[in-house]
Order: C-alpha cells, then structure tokens, then sequence
C-alpha cells in the first residue's frame, strides 16, 4: 500500500504562479531556457536551468551551476517568489489540454518504497544523467521538479478528488502553449492519505533519473532524502504520445537499396499520405515519400509485443547495426508533439537519411511490462502535457524529508 504523506512544500503564490511556473529541465536546452526565461526574474529555470545566469558556453554540469541553482532557490525564498507551507499539505494538481483533463495527487513519495519495487519503473536510466539529478538534489537540498507517477484508477480516491476540485483552485492558470494548471491545497490531509494508503501499486511514468536519482541521494545524504516530489495520476486521465526516430546515418545505401531491405525485414511496403502509423507498423519516410512497414514481434511478452522493440528487433539493430539506441549516435529520438511533418522536413533537409514514425504505446501496455519486471526499449513512451516545475518544491529536512 502506498506511503504517501503530506509536505511543507515550498510554494508559488497564486499572483506569481503563471510567471514562475516553468517547462521541466530536459526538454529544453540552454539556448531554449534562456529565451524562455528572459525577462523573467520570477522563471523556475533560474533553479533548474541556472546555466542561463552564468557566462556564456559553461559546461552545465559544473560545480558552478548547480551552486547558482541553490543560489537561486534562496533568492527565490528571501524575495517571497516562493513562500513555504505553515504546515504539511497536499495539492491536487489538474492539467487540461486539448479537451482532456487528468488530475494527479501532490504528496512526498517513499523512497524505500522505489527501492523495493512498490513503485515500479520501466525504463532503465543513464549513468550520466542520474548522476546529474542526484547532484541537483544534493547540492540544492531539495526535490526540485516533480516525477510524473501513474496509480490504476481508484474509486474511492477518484471521489475524494473529485469532492475537493469542486471548490475554486488556489492556482489556475494558462501557460503560453494552451495547457491548463491548476492546484488546490488540502490542508485537511487525513482522507487523503487514508485513500492513497489502498492504491497498491505506484508506477514511474516520466521521470526515470529523477527517481533513481533520489534513492542515490539517500545514499549519499545518510537518510536525510526519504521522500521524493511527485505527481500521481489515475492510468485512465493520462496521454502517452507516440516517440518517433531518425536514422542520421544509412552507410551510404541509396533509398532504393534501403527499401529492398526493409521489405526483406518486414515485407511489401504500401504507399501511404502521411506518417500517421497505426498499431503494429511503422511509417518509413526515405526519397520524399512515406510507406508503411509492418511490425511482426519476434517473442510474446509484453516488451516484445511493443512496436519500438519489434522496430529495434526487426530493423534498427539487423540493418543499421543500431544495437544501443541509448548510446548510438546514429540515432536521434523525435517527441510526438513535434508531429511527423518535423521527420520528413529532417530527411528533406538532409539532416536524417530516413524516420520510422511509430503509433503511441498505450498505457495499459506500459502497465504490463512494469508488472512483469520488464523494461521498454528507449524513448518508447512521450507523456503530453507535461508538468510544470516551481509550483511546488520538497526541501529536505535535517534527518529525513
């Protein structure tokens, strides 16, 4: 059963909120945090971008900017940019896009029970990135963005929530790429944490590293990193968008002779007008045209019957060689947001040799594989929308958070 407590969160005041809210760090670069923070005094990503107030061309990985980080975090406290909680709540943050509404829960997560397996993941993590994350939460002594959980649907949390986002949101407003936040505080926390006590089974969503992170922190910190931020949502709200890949590289083979091979690896090739991939295809833009590839699964477990892994399986590792995608540098991964437009742009501009284009992975398969013990192949699964960063923070106390 899931240990889920209340926090004393550092917080953004409602009139600041739209202003500090800010994208999460790793789907903005340098160049793209500055720019979005520019102007903006109050912008998160003077916390997790803190490289956009140092001089120009600093490694991001360096001492310097994860102390400006910490530096900024303060300021931020000392200028009433973030305020903390008199005493321990919980928040119900709901995200509205396109006509969808999904509404998590805000709590301090265990960390033990990560470690142990109750909130499951699936995904493996970079060393490299890990090890950034868990830097950020040492050096700032606090969870500074949320992780993105997934809980199966409960009906008795499912009208508790739904009972307490009745009443107005503290916080709501609507950020410039149309999506919809708002939060309410629930200072009566005792319901709450009774209801999150019967969902028997957390899993990780988005935010692999930072989860990973927060158990090698615990190490590092002698137990003063007990609790993670995070965001839960019901699996039924959520959205997964599809993750598409540009192969930079084709060894110098003329599309004619990569589309006799991808019809030995897959059979015929049909013509199609976009790259709109249904369930157990791929849709391959090479020489100014799409064509659809059919996925056959090699194996019968859930990660086998995923399209990226038949993908991996049938195509990127037999034909490009491609055997790890997470290191592989003739590889780059392509977020569904950018739609499929963006791929054959990428190939007409010769910046790729060819894109697969895959459908969304649906959440009850990201489900089964976590179940089963088993990890997806990389960059298989695009959350949308995504959390915004500032709202809420967990600093870590002296002998436990």
């Amino acid at each position: 059963m899931a240990d889920v407590r209340p926090f004393r969160a550092l917080f953004a005041p409602p009139a600041l909120a739209a202003q500090v809210a800010s994208v999460p760090y790793d789907v903005v670069d340098t160049a793209e945090a500055r720019a979005l923070a520019a102007g903006n005094p109050h912008s998160y990503l003077h916390v997790t971008r803190a490289e956009i107030d140092l001089p120009a061309g600093i490694d991001e990985h360096a001492d310097e900017v994860y102390a400006r980080g910490r530096a900024a975090l303060l300021d931020f406290l000392r200028a009433g940019t973030l305020r903390e909680e008199p005493a321990p709540v919980y928040y119900l943050y709901r995200l509205t896009w396109q006509g969808r509404s999904q509404t998590g829960v805000v709590g301090a997560f265990s960390v033990e029970e990560y470690a142990r397996d109750l909130i499951l993941k699936h995904e493996q993590t970079r060393p490299d990135k890990q090890e950034d994350r868990t830097r950020h939460i040492v050096a700032l002594e606090a969870h500074a963005e949320p992780v993105f959980l997934l809980h199966r649907p409960q009906p008795g949390l499912a009208a508790l929530v739904a009972a307490i986002t009745a009443s107005a949101p503290l916080v709501a407003f609507e950020a410039p790429d149309g999506v919809g936040h708002a939060l309410w505080r629930v200072s009566e926390t005792g319901p709450l944490r009774a209801a999150l006590s019967e969902v028997p089974r957390l899993y990780v969503a988005d935010g692999h590293h930072r989860t990973a992170a927060a158990l090698q922190a615990r190490a590092r910190l002698q137990g003063r990193c007990e609790r993670f931020l995070a965001v839960s949502f019901p699996s039924d709200e959520v959205r997964i968008l599809p993750y598409h890949r540009l192969i930079l590289d084709a060894g110098g083979r003329a599309p004619a002779a990569l589309l006799r091979e991808l019809e030995a690896a897959c059979g015929p090739l049909r013509g199609v007008q976009d790259g709109e991939a249904l369930p157990g295809e791929a849709r391959v833009y090479l020489g100014g045209a799409w064509r659809a590839a059919t996925l056959r699964p090699l194996g019968d477990d859930p990660v086998s019957r995923l399209d990226p892994q038949a993908l991996q399986e049938r195509v990127l590792g037999p034909l490009f060689g491609i055997t790890d995608p997470r290191t592989d540098q003739r590889i780059k991964f392509v977020g569904g947001i950018r739609g499929t437009p963006s791929l054959a742009r990428a190939v007409d501009e010769g910046r790729a040799a060819l894109a697969f284009a895959l459908a969304p992975v649906q959440v009850e398969q990201l489900l089964r594989v976590a179940d089963a013990g088993l990890t997806m192949p990389p960059k298989s699964t695009w959350f949308e929308p995504k959390l915004r960063s500032g709202l809420f923070v967990l600093r870590l106390e002296p002998g436990g958070s």
